[in-house]
């Protein structure tokens, strides 16, 4: 297949270029910023360019995050209306962070959006993305949950304060954690880009079992050989990030339920092994 992938040199994006390419696609890596023609005469685009989440929130970031989410995508489907031959699938990024908060409650697919500044992001980043169908285009969004890797995202940037033996949970440690190995978003995406009809719509891109923040800081010091017993404040948190700080307060209890009737095969389902594979 040929393929176009934005937002190529994130962590995602490079894996998944080199995944494809593995499989014998022809790959387009491109940027944020990308010329049009690089949709055209293309199988499929991937789109994964956004600012990222993990920073300290005020106006002007939160701006720069829906912009780059949501006008991107808008951006994106207006040029494959003009693409011709234009691609048959579109695989677009989302985030777990579509149901909000959830306590306890399980969500798969079916469930409500949040109602939070990043819950409505998702929502209308999945809309844009979603007008490709009127095209004749499979949509494909991935609800990402935190991803694992040394390289980067949620659990890189946990590392310097484990090893460090200062590590432990964040508050009560009760919030849920859907986390996913980077072998298995980037399985994911591999997948939807070459599946069929059956890989349309949204899919949860998780681990089979989530797991509470206060069980993943216990994993996660096992695997670093390190204690975690020392909680994060959530106020200190709230210093650190502003209102982003609610994305590790809150927490997801996501289930990946579309991913197992359509048969991915994980991985790294266990969350131990799947530390040590990302630390190894």
């Amino acid at each position: 297949m040929n393929v176009t992938v934005t937002g190529a040199t994130g962590l995602i994006g490079s894996h998944l270029c080199a995944k494809l390419r593995k499989r014998g696609d022809d790959v387009t890596a491109v940027g944020r910023e990308w010329p049009p023609e690089v949709l055209i005469r293309r199988d499929a685009v991937v789109h994964l360019a956004g600012e990222p989440i993990a920073q300290r929130w005020n106006d002007e970031v939160k701006a720069r995050i829906r912009a780059s989410r949501v006008e991107g995508t808008h951006r994106l489907v207006d040029a494959l209306h003009k693409a011709e031959p234009r691609p048959n699938v579109l695989v677009c990024a989302s985030g777990a962070d579509y149901y909000g908060a959830t306590g306890d409650t399980a969500v798969d697919e079916s469930a409500r959006a949040g109602t939070d500044f990043l819950a409505q992001v998702c929502v209308e980043w999945e809309e844009e993305a979603n007008r490709a169908a009127d095209l004749g285009v499979r949509v494909t969004s991935l609800r990402s949950g935190p991803v694992l890797s040394r390289s980067g995202g949620a659990l890189a940037k946990m590392l310097l304060p484990f090893r460090l033996g200062v590590g432990g949970r964040v508050g009560s440690g009760r919030q849920w954690f859907s986390w996913i190995a980077l072998d298995d978003i980037v399985g994911l995406y591999a997948d939807a880009v070459h599946g069929g009809k059956e890989w349309a719509g949204a899919i949860n891109a998780c681990a089979p079992e989530p797991v509470t923040n206060a069980d993943f800081a216990k994993a996660l010091g096992r695997a670093l050989h390190r204690p975690a017993v020392l909680p994060v404040p959530p106020q200190a948190l709230r210093l650190l990030y502003g209102d982003m700080a609610q994305i590790v307060t809150g927490g997801v209890r996501m289930v990946p339920a579309r991913a197992r009737e359509l048969g991915y095969h994980y991985r790294h389902p266990d969350l131990g092994e799947a530390l040590r594979a990302a630390l190894g």
